[in-house]
């Protein structure tokens, strides 16, 4: 049966949609030797796909994994430096590769999976999926602040944030940790609306990505989801 171009590439591991549509728009996909359009079909059993001039592999068998990056490790699968990457935590064969992304400095839960569709699902801003997040501050925020922040914050950049719920959860010495959560993740968001805000963060540690839950992992460690959790996800 025929598929769309990029449905095929992410199922066959190559990472979402959106990055597979990337793959085909640079000219790098060919199917029966002639390079592919964005939006064309084809038959894995019948025509000869390629990626680079590599034979298109047959579909993996769906992995789904949770993860505790720890800080001071790239979530990408291959870094542009010798710096330790989320893969090179999980000896796992086969195609992986994160779900949204966290800094370098943060830590917390990350997904790692080889379906491109739930990680289309997942990223799309659409969808909205919420990310939560236990943030520790220098500083303890007042009221003002919180509110602030809750109600969305214009960055530097003149981007404003959506709206978020943010809540105080405890006192850590002369700073606090709080709570966020939010259905989107710029680069380094956290950190800049702390900033801007007189509240400089110390540390971030997500444990939550949609109905995925950190639970007891510590850093570094990983396991597979079940089988429920894997539906709860895909919203089935």
């Amino acid at each position: 049966m025929k598929e769309r171009l990029q449905k095929l590439l992410a199922q066959a591991g190559y990472g979402s949609r959106r990055a597979c549509e990337e793959f085909i728009s640079a000219g790098r996909v060919r199917v029966n030797g002639q390079v592919a359009t964005l939006g064309q079909k084809a038959d894995p059993t019948i025509d000869k796909i390629t990626l680079d001039g590599k034979n298109l592999p047959k579909a993996e068998v769906l992995t789904y994994i949770a993860l505790y990056k720890p800080r001071n490790v790239l979530s990408v699968v291959e870094g542009p430096d010798p710096r330790p990457t989320v893969r090179d935590l999980i000896p796992v064969e086969g195609h992986l590769y994160p779900v949204g992304r966290l800094d370098f400095d943060s830590e917390g839960l990350i997904l790692m999976t080889n379906d491109g569709d739930l990680t289309n699902k997942l990223t799309h801003p659409r969808y909205g999926h919420q990310k939560e997040y236990r943030v520790l501050l220098a500083r303890r925020p007042d009221e003002e602040q919180l509110g602030t922040w809750k109600r969305g914050v214009v960055l530097e950049d003149g981007y404003k944030t959506a709206p978020a719920d943010v809540r105080f959860e405890s006192t850590s010495g002369k700073g606090a940790w709080i709570r966020v959560i939010m259905g989107e993740g710029r680069k380094r968001q956290i950190r800049e609306i702390g900033n801007l805000l007189g509240l400089p963060v110390v540390r971030i540690v997500r444990v939550r990505i949609g109905s995925l839950r950190l639970g007891l992992l510590k850093p570094r460690q990983w396991r597979h989801l079940t089988s429920d959790e894997v539906k709860a996800l895909k919203g089935k």
